[in-house]
């Protein structure tokens, strides 16, 4: 296989031959008709469907190790691989190739008053470097948006899921040869040696953009580190704020699956923002529901003036994304307090507020410039599947280029087509 690397390799010189055969690679991938791109992506989802089994073994490796070494029960979760999760990693390839080309779109079209019509078109990014943590199915969205979207991608999955994410990754390899899609569109590297995220970072001239997607630390040292434009996001430190006039019920349903559906995963909601108003009635019903749940909690004077036995928050509380069951609790007035609590602790992730109102959640959605703002629904909705992208390679906060969930339109550029007639410039 041409991923594979010589003994006498060094990551560098790994990264530099196998930047060269991504290049040539998206430059295949760019004119292939998306037919062509549709059946690698089906051919590959195929080809997970039918390597379940060791896919699940892989998995269970690296839980093993990950058992020994201490680690959370959250993070533990974004690890595990079972049926369920490997037919969904198979059904989002499948779904990714049922969306509309990125490509076959005109993003623009006019003319100018000389006669030139100026097109502006789709243009793949070209070669992308993911690194990401934990999660080993990023690694078959990440292929898979990328290979719709006409670019070929590198991927550096955390040592944490090394065996899991090869053996997604020769599923995939599969597939590509299936489809008679060369195989360097999706390469990963041979060991788990943090040299080769160095190596990426570095490659500049090689790697068209880097996406690190895991924990503060990585995006934080690919920022400091990267010779390549990074598309990165902050930690999800996301909020749910229950207005006043909040329907109780809804509160209680959104607040359990915003933060205890997956604790683990970027849109879990870290912080509750209670209104002083509804809170001596409300907060202990939701302390209790989330109790059941297995939530624990830090919180403020105020919200420990309602329900006793809440720990009490530290200063840094309100700044931690937990990723995991334990929410922070704040009691606010209204709206503007809301606001300007997110405004100084959050993260520009993702906000949801409970209201009735439209008045009042108008006024949270506009003021506040997180990527994603949602109004009487859960946090964890920020996902790219759920956005309708198929699957996400990430989620930006960043202000440029891109926001949000990254589905297909995000991996693309453009590029200008002039149509003349003979004109000359005077």
């Amino acid at each position: 296989m041409d991923t594979v690397q010589a003994a006498h390799t060094t990551p560098a010189q790994w990264m530099h031959d196998a930047a060269a055969r991504a290049r040539a690679a998206s430059a295949v991938l760019a004119g292939l008709p998306e037919a062509a791109r549709n059946a690698a992506l089906r051919e590959a989802g195929a080809a997970i469907r039918a390597r379940a089994a060791v896919i699940e073994q892989a998995n269970a490796r690296d839980l093993a190790a990950f058992d020994t070494s201490g680690g959370s029960k959250a993070f533990r979760d974004r690890l595990a691989l079972n049926p369920a999760r490997i037919a969904a990693m198979a059904q989002g390839l499948d779904e990714i190739a049922a969306l509309p080309d990125p490509l076959a779109r005109t993003l623009a079209d006019w003319t100018r008053p000389n006669g030139l019509r100026i097109e502006r078109i789709p243009q793949p990014l070209g070669v992308i470097g993911m690194i990401y943590e934990s999660r080993p199915n990023v690694g078959a969205d990440a292929a898979g948006l990328c290979l719709k979207a006409g670019n070929a991608v590198i991927l550096r999955g955390g040592s944490d899921s090394f065996h899991s994410a090869r053996a997604i990754h020769e599923a995939v390899t599969e597939g590509l040869r299936a489809a008679a899609v060369p195989e360097a569109a999706v390469q990963i590297p041979p060991a788990s040696d943090r040299a080769y995220v160095a190596a990426m970072l570095g490659a500049a001239g090689q790697i068209d953009l880097i996406i690190p997607r895991g924990g503060k630390s990585l995006v934080e040292r690919v920022q400091a580190e990267a010779r390549v434009p990074v598309l990165a996001h902050a930690e999800g430190l996301c909020h749910t704020y229950i207005h006043a006039a909040a329907d109780t019920t809804m509160a209680r349903e959104i607040l359990a699956n915003a933060k205890m559906r997956r604790t683990g995963v970027c849109g879990a909601t870290e912080t509750l923002l209670i209104d002083a108003a509804i809170a001596p009635a409300l907060l202990p019903v939701l302390v209790s529901d989330l109790r059941a749940l297995g939530c624990d909690f830090r919180a403020d004077a105020r919200a420990r003036a309602i329900v006793a036995d809440l720990p009490a928050a530290s200063a840094a509380d309100f700044d931690t994304e937990w990723l995991d069951a334990v929410l922070s609790v704040a009691v606010v007035d209204g709206v503007e307090a809301a606001i300007g609590h997110i405004l100084r602790h959050g993260s520009e992730h993702t906000e949801a507020i409970v209201t009735a109102d439209e008045a009042v959640a108008t006024r949270f959605m506009r003021g506040l410039s997180s990527a994603v703002v949602l109004w009487n629904a859960s946090t964890q909705f920020c996902d790219g599947g759920e956005f309708g992208f198929g699957a996400e390679i990430g989620i930006a906060t960043g202000r440029m280029h891109a926001r949000g969930p990254i589905g297909l339109e995000q991996l693309t550029t453009f590029r200008y087509l002039v149509l003349g007639s003979g004109q000359i410039r005077p």
